[in-house]
């Protein structure tokens, strides 16, 4: 270690060359560009990182940027009102960082072709004031090699930047955000850190590459759910697919279209905390599916994350205790309303603001109700009921004195409880991702009718693939819609950010 230099000395900051500016009316070619800027500045680190490790000595403190994408506009003229994103409120300059470009290669060219188009403006492509992070420069499946005395002179923190959670947050999204005097305004929702900060904690709860993740993703609290959606999806790859390309289960086992068996000599890994299960098709217009588990916890920490993807909608399949006498164990339960005493969004979405149903996916989640069950019109009222759903943070709510929540679960004129859908809801509220709720009863325990172990078994095996199928239909429905159809201008604030 004779060769290391002293943690007290200074240290210049060594940095790629410059990046100039440059200006594009391509979206594909402005893509290309950030992709390659990106990838210059990650090679860069993990470079010098690479060297150190092996011994070399320490030089500089190294340092490389995130590209950035602007635009700037003079007008206040009104673009095309019916989209709910594609354009900014007013003149200025509007700038965001940007990660993973070859990830989100497809987004933003879209994104940027409808500025260009809404506004008549280039955008600019150079680099940002941001660093990178040398933790999320290595990207997903790094391994990382080093002698375990490598750093002991010197911190890694004063040779590399790190991730830094004082400016990795929510504001953007929640709609906190001010700039400062004569800064840029945000061009999306998410910076390019809170976005790496979420895709590193995709892969660890769910054990899949967040590039495996479809657009349309369904939520359930129930293992159930998920046996069922293997078998389902697993048979349709063996016949062929019908227009799904793979299927990708947790440790990102792969199984094609044509095919019975995964690719090569797998083993299945233990399963993570919230193992996801992505039927994929081109575009990423399949399905993802998620067991969350139980509890608005987990629902608020996988929607934060599944959130910087940018799907195009989310909803949750699970069970709940139905609150109705005249309801029946395998009733659905299709949530107009939702009462929230899950809590963990009270400091992001304060519980005054209403969660609205949004048409699109109730019409969905509706006709796929009545097209997997066969009941059509005033008979479908037989199996499922629209109504308020109440989410809370306490599972064993029945032990406490029920005066308190029953009272209140009446006057909101509840029909279900669970703990996971006014999450779930919330947060695509809060992140403008179009959501909704089908449940199914699975008790009564205001009524004394709690399943005993030959009735669980039995109500699982019969409703759960039924349930699912629900949920399935309803996903083919909403991915059929143009995406500028099902994002409801219903989700979208005063001042909102123009990407997606």
């Amino acid at each position: 270690m004779s060769n290391r230099i002293s943690s007290f000395s200074p240290l210049d900051v060594s940095s790629p060359t410059p990046f100039q500016p440059r200006t594009f009316d391509d979206p594909g070619k402005a893509v290309e560009a950030l992709t390659e800027l990106y990838e210059r500045n990650t090679a860069f680190l993990i470079d010098n990182f690479t060297k150190l490790a092996q011994g070399a000595p320490i030089k500089a403190r190294y340092r490389a940027f995130y590209p950035q994408v602007s635009i700037e506009t003079t007008s206040f003229g009104h673009v095309d009102s019916r989209l709910s994103y594609g354009h900014v409120t007013a003149p200025g300059v509007y700038t965001t960082t940007i990660t993973r470009p070859q990830l989100f290669k497809h987004y933003l060219k879209e994104q940027l072709a409808l500025l260009m188009r809404s506004h008549k403006v280039p955008v600019v492509v150079s680099e940002s004031n941001t660093p990178i992070p040398l933790h999320f420069a290595f990207g997903e499946g790094a391994h990382v090699e080093a002698s375990a005395t490598v750093f002991e002179d010197i911190p890694l923190r004063d040779l590399f930047d790190t991730p830094d959670l004082n400016t990795t947050d929510d504001e953007i999204a929640n709609g906190e955000y001010i700039p400062p005097p004569g800064e840029p305004s945000p061009l999306a929702p998410f910076t390019a850190q809170r976005i790496d900060y979420s895709l590193a904690r995709l892969v660890h709860y769910t054990a899949t590459s967040a590039s495996h993740f479809q657009n349309f993703v369904l939520f359930t609290n129930y293992q159930f759910y998920i046996d069922e959606f293997c078998k389902w999806a697993r048979d349709l790859m063996a016949s062929g697919g019908d227009g799904y390309t793979e299927f990708v289960e947790p440790g990102n086992i792969i199984t094609k279209a044509g095919s019975s068996h995964p690719e090569g000599d797998v083993t299945a890994p233990r399963l993570p905390q919230m193992p996801a299960y992505h039927l994929k098709k081109k575009g990423h217009a399949g399905i993802t599916m998620i067991n969350i588990g139980v509890g608005p916890s987990n629902a608020k920490t996988i929607t934060d994350h599944v959130a910087v993807l940018r799907p195009h909608a989310w909803l949750m399949l699970g069970h709940c205790a139905g609150l109705r006498n005249s309801q029946r164990l395998g009733d659905y339960v299709l949530a107009h309303a939702y009462m929230r005493e899950d809590h963990v969004l009270d400091d992001d979405l304060p519980v005054w603001v209403p969660i609205p149903a949004l048409a699109e996916v109730q019409v969905a989640l509706e006709a796929a109700v009545a097209e997997i069950t066969g009941y059509e019109g005033f008979e479908l009222k037989r199996i499922m009921r629209t109504g308020t759903v109440g989410t809370i943070d306490n599972r064993n709510w029945e032990l406490r004195d029920q005066a308190g929540p029953v009272k209140r679960l009446s006057q909101a004129r509840a029909v279900a409880l669970d703990m996971e859908s006014a999450t779930i809801a919330a947060n695509g509220f809060r992140f403008r991702v179009p959501y909704g709720t089908l449940l199914c009863v699975s008790d009564k325990p205001l009524h004394g009718e709690l399943k005993l172990p030959g009735m669980a078994t039995a109500f699982y095996r019969t409703q759960v693939n039924q349930h699912l199928q629900i949920g399935i239909r309803a996903i083919q429905k909403l991915a059929a819609m143009p995406p500028e159809a099902l994002h409801s201008r219903k989700l979208r604030s005063f001042f909102e950010t123009a990407f997606q």
